[in-house]
């Protein structure tokens, strides 16, 4: 007789049998499949059922008090609901239990993998519950942590030095302490960065200033101000950025490293600014308002004999006065004069023959591409990238409609005011 398997089965059938009299187990089984014996035909005879399996060990449980008997069956069964169901009810049609009038009346069909998914629910419930309470991580804060992880590793080297991604594809590079400060600055996306690993600084970074624009970006501490002072000395530095006081690169947050790159000044500022202002005790740069930023009437006092010197007039005297001729003088206010409103600049050669004539916006790389540039005129602003670019290229002279105040800069800058 086959065993049905536990994980076989499907439904449980019970029920419950009163007799007239004392019977035991051996007789509630033999008169279940005596009387149900060809009832539903060959297919569905419990002996053929039971041998192949398909209906498991009849369970009976008896007990006989005061001349009667009452008691369970329990059926296991793997057909299906409507095979089971026909099992079941021909329970019902057994009259006789041994030699006492009996009677079985069917209880529960009972399907077991609806009992398995209400434990599943309650089994679900509770482990969802749990997770509500100990609290379900930010997805968006994860999703962070896995970028800053992932970038954190995609620091490499160039001849020996470690540096960004980026950093032959750019233009423009930023020049760190270490490679902790690299690091730093790739997490927050800025790939384009090298450090120079050492007190010393290396030729790379001194052949790689020729070529790029190059910005300083060093610790607020007394190294960082020893290190800049040497980068400065060695190599051609465009811009100048400084973390916050005692602070080093390797520990800014997103927000104070884009403040201190925003914040950077050129290179030639910094050299007449950075030495003069900053107090003895303190070697890291502060860096002041520009000049055209401040408002005019506001005044820097200093102590000179008793007297007060306007702030602006300090300024002005550290910008180059630039010598043209009369006839340069004419020729730059004639096509000044002809660029007005067209957002357009044009490029001359030293003898004053057009080079080219290009949008505003593409001056910067164009002039990049050009051959001894003499004079750049053009509708806009002159600002300190362009005059980099331009004493890069050798320019003489740069007129826009208007000027920052540029100082110590071997290009003469002129705005319309200048050549009326």
């Amino acid at each position: 007789m086959s065993k049905l398997a536990p994980t076989s089965i499907k439904y449980v059938v019970k029920a419950e049998i009163d007799a007239q009299g004392v019977i035991e187990k051996p007789d509630v089984i033999g008169a279940i499949f005596g009387q149900t014996e060809g009832l539903l035909g060959p297919d569905l005879d419990l002996r053929e059922l039971q041998r192949t399996g398909r209906i498991g060990r009849i369970e009976v449980n008896i007990n006989s008090e005061k001349g009667k008997s009452h008691g369970e069956v329990i059926i296991p069964s793997s057909l299906d609901s409507a095979e089971t169901a026909l099992i079941a009810a021909t329970l019902e049609t057994i009259e006789r239990v041994g030699p006492c009038i009996a009677k079985i009346i069917l209880k529960s069909v009972e399907d077991t993998r609806e009992l398995k998914r209400k434990f599943v629910i309650e089994k679900a419930k509770a482990i969802l519950k749990e997770l509500l309470e100990k609290g379900i991580p930010d997805t968006s804060r994860m999703a962070e942590e896995i970028k800053q992880e992932i970038k954190a590793y995609e620091i490499t080297t160039w001849q020996g030095l470690p540096c960004g991604p980026g950093i032959m594809e750019s233009e423009e590079i930023i020049v760190v302490e270490g490679r902790a400060d690299v690091i730093n600055l790739i997490k927050f996306g800025i790939k384009n960065v090298i450090a120079i690993e050492g007190s010393s600084i290396p030729p790379q970074i001194v052949n790689l200033s020729r070529e790029k624009t190059l910005t300083a970006f060093f610790d607020g501490d007394r190294g960082g101000s020893l290190n800049l002072k040497s980068l400065l000395e060695t190599s051609e530095v465009d811009f100048v950025a400084i973390a916050p006081e005692g602070k080093e690169v390797e520990e800014l947050s997103k927000k104070e490293v884009f403040k201190a790159l925003r914040d950077k000044v050129s290179a030639s500022q910094f050299k007449v600014e950075g030495k003069s202002d900053r107090p003895q005790n303190n070697n890291n740069f502060e860096r002041r308002d520009r000049p055209q930023e401040r408002p005019e009437h506001m005044q820097e006092r200093s102590i000179d004999d008793g007297r007060e010197r306007d702030f602006r007039s300090q300024q002005s005297s550290l910008v180059r006065k630039v010598m043209i001729t009369d006839e340069q003088k004419k020729n730059f206010k004639k096509t000044l004069d002809e660029l007005i409103g067209t957002r357009a600049a044009c490029i001359f050669d030293s003898s004053f023959n057009l080079l080219g004539k290009v949008p505003t916006k593409e001056l910067q790389n164009t002039l990049k591409t050009l051959d001894n540039p003499y004079a750049v005129i053009f509708d806009g602003k002159v600002d300190y990238r362009l005059d980099m670019i331009a004493r890069k290229k050798g320019v003489k002279f740069l007129i826009g409609m208007e000027k920052e105040m540029i100082k110590s800069t071997p290009v003469g800058i002129l705005s319309k005011e200048d050549i009326v």
